[in-house]
């Protein structure tokens, strides 16, 4: 199914260049599910749907031996035959080499000079021993179209009670540092700035605080306490009359609102307001109009392709960000044609607990340079 509701997409819109990434490669029990990667990346590559790329670059971190270096991180690089005269960043030798050919790197990716991988210090999430939070950056170039493509993913949510008792909370300021670092990290001076984009899993969750405030306006809250540690552990918001019926149920790990409907109604619309991590970022990072429905936490029952998970509050956890001189490049189009689209794939379909999303576009000859020194640039996709 997760490769099907991939293929529509490509045979919809046709790329030249498609990057791919994904976050917890082999899955939460990798150790145990780290076998089926192989036969999923040659499927991949050998499908026919993908017959005209004929180039290729793979990098899977698979090695969860090395806790200090793993970070499940995969970020696939596709290159139609149409495509002429691309490059890629060598990070060591600090040039650009032509790609040719198919090649795949997994195990450890701290010796390929074509890519930058760090893992978050373990004191930015220390109640999460073996964090794989971190990001690979990888470099590229179209005739004169240069740009990074930077695979992240930030730390999670690790208590909903906790994230309910501040606006912003804890975890949000977790994210917001490690996403500083990352940006930090791409511009430094060690080389040339070029535009970039920053897509993966970002964990971008709503203020709990503001939501079930919003969601349970008219209810009265109910508190549960562990009987030996006097420890809240259960939050029962009840609605004031109408016998009172329970409407949300808040626990570590579980988010019960008797209404999905308001998640998935107009696209989930009416809670972008309280989706507000990004603004703290307004001035270095750029993102078209969401208008697809939370990415997370969707059922992982294959029959049940649009329910959420009564885990954690639905959330725009995967997105797809730029910097405001990669916004200009997407956005200066040839002849006007303004063909950029930003939506999620599988909507009625179990893509595991994340919907991905996609961001697709063009980029005009010459973008990205001065008038006087426009060259024939490749269009992309």
């Amino acid at each position: 199914n997760w490769l099907f509701s991939l293929f529509q997409v490509v045979h919809a819109h046709k790329p030249h260049f498609m990057a791919l990434h994904c976050q917890e490669f082999g899955g939460k029990n990798y150790e145990a599910s780290m076998s089926h990667v192989d036969k999923f990346v040659k499927e991949l590559l050998s499908s026919d749907a993908m017959k005209d790329y004929n180039r290729a670059r793979v990098y899977l971190d698979e090695n969860y031996k090395s806790q200090e270096h793993f970070t499940a991180l995969g970020s696939f690089y596709f290159l139609h035959e149409s495509l002429k005269n691309i490059y890629q960043f060598d990070f060591k030798a600090k040039k650009y080499k032509k790609v040719t050919g198919k090649e795949i790197y997994s195990d450890t990716l701290e010796s390929t000079p074509m890519l930058e991988k760090e893992k978050f210090p373990q004191d930015y999430f220390p109640e999460c021993k073996w964090s794989r939070k971190g990001f690979i950056r990888t470099r590229w170039c179209i005739t004169d179209c240069a740009f990074d493509l930077v695979n992240i993913h930030l730390f999670h949510d690790a208590s909903n009670l906790i994230a309910w008792e501040t606006s912003p909370s804890v975890y949000s300021g977790i994210r917001h540092k490690a996403l500083g670092y990352v940006l930090d990290r791409i511009i430094d001076q060690r080389f040339e700035k070029v535009s970039y984009f920053v897509f993966g899993d970002f964990n971008f969750r709503l203020d709990a605080k503001a939501v079930v405030e919003t969601l349970c306006a008219k209810a009265t809250m109910q508190t549960i306490r562990a009987a030996d540690t006097n420890e809240v552990v259960k939050l029962i918001f009840r609605e004031s009359d109408n016998d009172r019926k329970v409407m949300l149920q808040l626990e570590k790990k579980l988010f019960d609102y008797f209404n999905q409907d308001v998640f998935r109604d107009n696209n989930g619309t009416a809670l972008l307001e309280f989706d507000r991590e990004l603004s703290v970022f307004k001035d270095r990072l750029y993102e078209l109009d969401i208008s697809f429905p939370p990415s997370y936490p969707y059922s992982e029952d294959s029959s049940q392709g649009k329910q959420y998970m009564n885990t954690r509050c639905p959330a725009w956890c995967d997105r797809i960000l730029m910097s405001h001189s990669a916004k200009e490049l997407i956005l200066k189009s040839e002849n006007d044609e303004k063909i950029v689209i930003y939506d999620h794939i599988g909507p009625n379909v179990c893509m595991g607990d994340h919907k991905p999303v996609f961001l697709s576009f063009r980029i005009a000859a010459g973008a990205g340079k001065p008038i006087a020194n426009v060259h024939k640039c490749c269009v992309v996709q």
